[in-house]
């Protein structure tokens, strides 16, 4: 029934239009911020789950620079090791050649203790971010190991657990396999053999703490690529569910245009029907 009193048509077209500009409020605003789920009003689920891999996220980020300073660190040493080795094959070039004999022993020995100061000054000074893991104080605090944060690990929602990797300090300062300032001094040829003994053992401890220390920082590197990979998908899965589609918005929102506007094309038509209703009086 029409009525020049009650424009149903009007209050209709007036509840749709009305529609129409709330839903494209709500894509223009999707569309400005990148998300879908603002708030836990938009979608309370997927909301709190978000929040809760965002802190994930954040925590993994912090493991990957403990991770990467803690291989470059570890580098470090594994090439003050690989160095040590280097000057303890000429030393012990210098004690071969010692026990041949006919040769200046005193010549020798001042070479020899030439690079014994270099080998303390290796030890000394192959520190990275003030530690050193080739000391037997590793950072000046009595540690003897270098503790690095590896993962989180989180049952359902609970409060995560960090696990760490721990590297041993070689302590080529305080070992008794590497006791270089003690030395036997090269006097004579038995004395150079007695130190061509010393030197070999000197350089096993010196490889095996390389090599040990290459297998901690490649451990290390690994552990860091996966940690950074894991970040990755994390970020991968929050946009899946909070990030606006924006292909998919941008056709919304033209759509929604279209319709606002033939909105107010119906709500002109609809108010314009009670003088149609006048003009039959």
């Amino acid at each position: 029934m029409s009525s020049i009193n009650t424009n149903s048509g009007a209050m209709v077209a007036l509840q749709m239009l009305g529609g129409t500009i709330t839903q494209k409020e709500d894509v223009q605003d999707d569309i400005s911020t990148g998300k879908e789920v603002n708030t836990a009003k938009d979608a309370a689920a997927l909301w709190a789950i978000s929040q809760v891999m965002e802190v994930d996220v954040a925590g993994f980020t912090a493991v990957s620079a403990s991770l990467s300073l803690g291989e470059a660190t570890v580098a470090v040493a594994a090439v003050g090791a690989e160095r040590l080795s280097d000057v303890l094959i000429e030393m012990k070039q210098l004690t071969v050649m010692a026990s041949s004999g006919s040769v200046d022993y005193s010549k020798i020995e001042t070479q020899m203790a030439h690079k014994t100061e270099q080998l303390n000054a290796i030890i000394s000074s192959t520190q990275f971010n003030g530690v050193n893991l080739l000391k037997t104080d590793i950072n000046g605090s009595g540690s003897s190991a270098l503790t690095v944060a590896a993962s989180l690990d989180r049952q359902g929602s609970g409060t995560p657990n960090l696990s760490s990797i721990s590297v041993d300090s070689v302590d080529f300062e305080g070992s008794a396999s590497f006791d270089i300032n003690n030395r036997t001094t090269i006097t004579d040829k038995a004395s150079a053999m007695v130190a061509l003994t010393e030197i070999e053992g000197f350089l096993n401890f010196a490889i095996e703490g390389a090599a040990s220390l290459g297998a901690s920082a490649s451990q290390i590197s690994g552990q860091n690529d996966f940690v950074g990979k894991l970040t990755d998908s994390m970020k991968m899965g929050i946009s899946a569910m909070i990030d606006t589609n924006m292909e998919e918005a941008s056709a919304r929102f033209a759509a929604l245009n279209v319709q606002q506007q033939l909105g107010g094309l119906s709500l002109s038509i609809a108010n314009a029907a009670p003088n149609s209703l006048l003009s039959l009086v």
